[in-house]
């Protein structure tokens, strides 16, 4: 094996953490055993049919395109303007504060390039979307993780950050509604964090467009809401619309900094296809074909969460995403409940709390007794699934 030269920050950077739930499920069928996968949060119900119909009639009537518009198309610009003032009543210049992006991803990772010196703090949250982390390792910076925990609903306790660390820190990072523990803070709590947060000059990076618009009770805010300076916030309609595929998504705020992004966007990336720019903008004007996968979803999460409680074990229901965040039986790990699913003849996969978060600052895993459950499997096969917990005797 030739010995070449390896940039620091992807030497000690980890296998990305649903590698290894790919594994998993490939071990299983290695065994002939078709598994029910709840691993990874990868839509597999098709995009809507207008979506792609939109898409199709524009890599037909637009065959002599060059490359796309790097910050994105007047017409996605102002869809996304759009969508922001009638979701959240967040009025938007959509030639200042709003970019296209490639998906979340690419945008949330390459964000820390706007700002990220060697050496300089940034605040993350534990468990929370491995970008963020991420691309500020990329830049030599230091991730300062603050663990999400369930004393706290999940929510960041801001005011127990110790005060030597807010004073050195440059940017603190949220992602709500959040992956995996389904939690989306209320008004008043975006107006403390944001107060606090505009006091000890912290930029604000949102990761919030992904999951948004899945909720089951009261609808998710933007902390855009609450202010724009200092503020940027970043959207996808990856979930949203079963758009993976399309990589397409957008950042918003505070002008100064979108312009940052701007500029580093213009060094790393050529934009986004047109065509998919294109079924975004139907899609971004669609209210309706979200509402109802949320009410599949909603299905899929009552039939697990019922299982669940069947046999015994604490349940929370999430305020929003497709994902369910299951404590394990008492006695046991999230990562030993996991693989007592794993057997063959239950064969559920689902992913280990702590396979997705980092020790915070006091050295703490809050996710060692926590599973997550991504509710991408069909209805049938999630009916399946929960049949085969209830059948479980030794939790």
């Amino acid at each position: 094996m030739t010995n070449y030269p390896i940039a620091n920050p992807l030497k000690n950077t980890p296998p990305y953490p649903f590698a290894e739930v790919d594994k998993l499920v490939a071990n299983l069928k290695e065994q002939g055993i078709t598994p029910i996968d709840f691993g990874v949060g990868d839509p597999t119900s098709p995009t809507p049919d207008f979506v792609v119909a939109a898409g199709q009639a524009s890599l037909a009537g637009n065959t002599t395109y060059g490359y796309p518009a790097n910050f994105g198309t007047p017409e996605f610009r102002t869809a996304a303007s759009d969508y922001m003032k009638r979701g959240f009543g967040v009025t938007l210049d959509s030639d200042t504060e709003i970019a296209i992006t490639n998906g979340s991803k690419e945008a949330v990772f390459h964000y820390a390039f706007c700002h990220v010196n060697p050496g300089d703090t940034v605040i993350i949250p534990t468990p929370g979307y491995p970008s963020m982390k991420n691309g500020v390792r990329f830049c030599g910076g230091d991730p300062f993780y603050v663990s999400l925990k369930e004393e706290n609903d999940f929510l960041i306790d801001y005011e127990s950050i110790p005060q030597e660390v807010v004073d050195k820190a440059i940017m603190i990072w949220t992602q709500y509604p959040n992956s995996p523990t389904g939690a989306s803070p209320s008004l008043e709590w975006y107006k403390g964090f944001y107060t606090w947060a505009r006091k000890n000059n912290l930029i604000i990076a949102c990761d919030e467009g992904c999951y948004i618009d899945m909720y089951f009770k009261d609808k998710p805010h933007s902390m855009l809401e609450v202010g724009k300076e200092g503020v940027i916030t970043f959207y996808s309609l990856s979930k949203r619309n079963n758009m993976t595929n399309y990589r397409v998504g957008f950042v918003a705020g505070d002008p100064e900094l979108v312009g940052l992004f701007k500029k580093v966007k213009l060094n790393v990336d050529s934009g986004v296809i047109n065509a998919a720019q294109d079924a975004a903008i139907v899609a971004l004007d669609d209210d309706i074909h979200f509402q109802e996968m949320n009410q599949e979803y909603a299905e899929k999460q009552t039939i697990l969460l019922d299982a669940f409680r069947s046999i015994g074990l604490e349940i929370r229901v999430p305020d929003a995403t497709f994902y369910v965040w299951q404590k394990a039986p008492a006695g046991m790990t999230g990562v030993e409940f996991a693989k007592s699913l794993l057997v063959p003849e239950i064969g559920i996969v689902c992913t280990p709390g702590e396979w997705i978060t980092e020790l915070d600052y006091e050295g703490f895993n809050p996710s060692t007794k926590f599973v997550r459950f991504a509710l991408m499997p069909a209805l049938e096969n999630v009916q399946v699934a929960a049949d085969k917990i209830k059948q479980l005797t030794h939790v």
